[in-house]
């Protein structure tokens, strides 16, 4: 099942995908779940799929603005140097523990929407990865009980703004400009992708693939970030985990290859699908 986030007629709903037609699951619910985060905290993912099927596609995937998939995400969690290539490019030393920044859900866009290269900065930078999001809650969380808590998976862009990332030790500023943090088309459910199925992930700049991996060379596996996140901070449903972005970014280039306006930046994930943004200057 494909859940999605989106906004008809200047209303924001939510709902599912179904032949290229979207099942408005607000509506169907009769407003007792008026947004995708607040159907995650109320219903496991059976009764949102009984739900879709109780009601009938009414618009077309193309009469909608995709929205970032959890719009109102309680937390991002956003995971660092999580692919040894990109360890190694960035020249930073093996840690025993994942390496955990937060971005602001104000900061994201869907799929479709423009990423925006702000005033302040030449140096914008695409990073390709997998978002988890979060469905069941929980605190200090069991590896081997982890993907229990997952919802399903999404395509994410979590664009940088390098000069302003490397300004102190902390990447706060560099990942929270307005409109920098790409996140959709949509999610894909867990009962699509088997618990550990390794997922391969592409970044394409211009149709150019720039970045290329696959699960298997996560540092920290998936299981691993939840059980470590939730032994800090609760989990709530809502709550997205970007797992990391492997080697080949911009950055670390020779010369270095940030994006400009009218770039295109897709992020591919296999049996997921495919986030796509156009890059716009302020």
């Amino acid at each position: 099942m494909k859940l999605l986030s989106y906004s008809h007629q200047g209303r924001a709903r939510w709902g599912a995908l179904v032949d290229e037609r979207i099942v408005d699951l607000q509506a169907a619910s009769q407003g007792r779940c008026p947004t995708l985060r607040s159907a995650l905290a109320q219903l496991d993912l059976p009764a949102i799929e009984a739900l879709a099927g109780s009601a009938v596609p009414d618009v077309a995937l193309g009469e909608v603005t995709l929205l970032p998939v959890v719009p109102d995400a309680p937390r991002i969690f956003c995971i660092g140097l999580n692919y040894e290539e990109h360890r190694v490019e960035a020249r930073r030393e093996k840690t025993g523990q994942p390496t955990v920044f937060l971005r602001v859900a104000s900061s994201q866009v869907g799929h479709g929407q423009p990423i925006v290269l702000p005033r302040e900065s030449t140096c914008l930078d695409y990073e390709g990865e997998i978002a988890i999001v979060i469905g069941r809650g929980g605190r200090r969380i069991r590896e081997q009980d982890a993907w229990a808590h997952v919802a399903g998976y999404a395509p994410y862009n979590d664009a940088s703004v390098r000069d302003w990332q490397a300004h102190t030790t902390q990447w706060t500023p560099g990942k929270n400009f307005p409109a920098t943090g790409g996140f959709g088309p949509w999610m894909v459910t867990r009962g699509e992708i088997a618990d550990g199925q390794e997922l391969g992930l592409a970044t394409r700049l211009n149709g150019e693939v720039v970045q290329q991996a696959t699960t298997a060379q996560l540092i920290f596996p998936m299981p691993t970030l939840i059980a470590y996140i939730s032994t800090f901070t609760a989990l709530e449903p809502g709550d997205v985990i970007v797992t990391g972005t492997p080697g080949g970014v911009g950055f670390k280039r020779q010369p270095p290859l940030y994006l400009r306006a009218g770039d295109v930046v897709e992020i591919e994930v296999d049996g997921v699908g495919i986030l796509s943004n156009a890059v716009q200057a302020e």
